[in-house]
């Protein structure tokens, strides 16, 4: 029996139809041998189907269960700028994007949020923003060795986009332990479609590789069903990541913004990014895995059944509840209403709900420090 392709949602293009015996078997391999060739792994992906999401979802939940127990690590996200000197065609806060309410924390706003965030147990900070031109190497440098200094205990995850080596070079030594940086795609052809001319593939990949080399805890991730994807496309980035082997990859379904040129295109499919998180689970069993809000905004359950599906980390919002609905990256964001603590105490029962417990701690046999 081949498998079923009866779903809507996902961009991606059909590949090669297999058995469910076959695909199953192309499972197992990629447990084994830790990945495929790009083939293999694009008719694997092409040939997702319910009883191949079960078969992978139940692998890839014994390797995480194995690797981690019942931990869910919890990382505190605070968004603490809107701005961003990119055009990027798939997201809300380009710089094109007149109808943006644009924002930045002050130092002493960012320094409350990891203070909060101490209280509630968070021992892992993650500051997320766009490449903000007024966020020097200097400010952010100050702004990391002054969060060292009064936390000294927990890590400092980067996330501000692509910067040059001697850039992070600086920040490392200041006191930065992780860095996030999505690729989005792999796939040069598929890259140009979603960026502007000025922006470069080969730039993005060198910068998650000098972050590597430098010693970051280093995580990338895409963009699951963003228009034009296929599944050649996806199976590119499986390689790339196997190329990298990053410590964390984030992936979530593309979700459209209603003030950029994707605004009127298809939302990419839950089901896939499920089946594509046990795959990464299953081809790297020790990789952080994200239930990324993305899910959450699609589905009520998104982050329980991200879980379920091989992710072991969740990101609550540490920012100012005043400025969550304006780091608008996609349309319907979830959590932007809630308190720190009521947002970590939701999280908390959900994931009990899902069997699984929050890590107070910032995890250290996954550190580099």
């Amino acid at each position: 029996m081949a498998a079923d392709r009866s779903e809507k949602g996902s961009s991606v293009s059909e590949y090669a139809l297999l058995t469910i015996e076959e695909g199953m078997q192309l499972i197992d391999r990629l447990q084994r041998e830790h990945g495929l060739p790009k083939t293999e792994m694009a008719a694997l992906i092409g040939a997702h189907c319910p009883e191949l999401r079960d078969y992978a979802k139940a692998k890839a939940r014994a390797i995480a269960d194995q690797q981690y127990g019942k931990d869910i690590y919890i990382r505190g996200l605070i968004e603490f700028t809107n701005y961003c000197k990119n055009d990027c065609y798939y997201c809300g806060i380009r710089c094109s994007n007149a109808r943006a309410k644009r924002y930045r924390l002050s130092k002493e706003e960012i320094l409350a949020c990891c203070r909060e965030g101490e209280k509630l147990g968070f021992r892992t900070f993650v500051l997320q923003g766009g490449e903000d031109p007024y966020y020097t190497d200097d400010r952010i440098v100050e702004l990391i060795r002054q969060i060292r200094t009064a936390h000294p205990d927990c890590a400092i995850t980067l996330s501000i986009g692509e910067r040059e080596r001697e850039s992070y070079e600086r920040f490392w030594e200041a006191g930065a332990d992780r860095y996030l940086l999505r690729h989005e795609t792999a796939a040069a052809s598929h890259y140009q479609k979603l960026h502007p001319r000025n922006m470069s593939l080969e730039h993005r990949k060198q910068c998650l590789r000098d972050l590597k080399e430098i010693g970051y805890q280093t995580g990338c991730g895409f963009m699951v069903g963003s228009p034009g994807q296929t599944v050649e496309h996806l199976a590119e980035d499986f390689l790339f990541i196997r190329e990298l082997h990053p410590e964390m990859v984030g992936i979530g379904p593309f979700i459209p913004h209603c003030d950029t040129p994707f605004a009127g295109k298809m939302q990419g499919s839950m089901e896939l990014t499920l089946y594509l998180l046990s795959l990464l689970r299953i081809g790297q069993p020790d990789l952080l895995l994200p239930a990324t809000t993305a899910l959450a905004t699609i589905h009520p359950r998104g982050r329980e059944m991200g879980i379920e599906a091989g992710a072991n980390v969740v990101m609550p919002n540490l920012s100012p509840v005043g400025v969550r609905d304006k780091y608008s990256l996609y349309d319907g964001k979830v959590c932007t209403g809630d308190e720190a603590a009521e947002c970590r105490n939701c999280l908390e029962k959900r994931m009990e709900s899902a069997g699984y417990h929050i890590v107070v701690g910032r995890g250290d046999h996954c550190d580099v420090r």
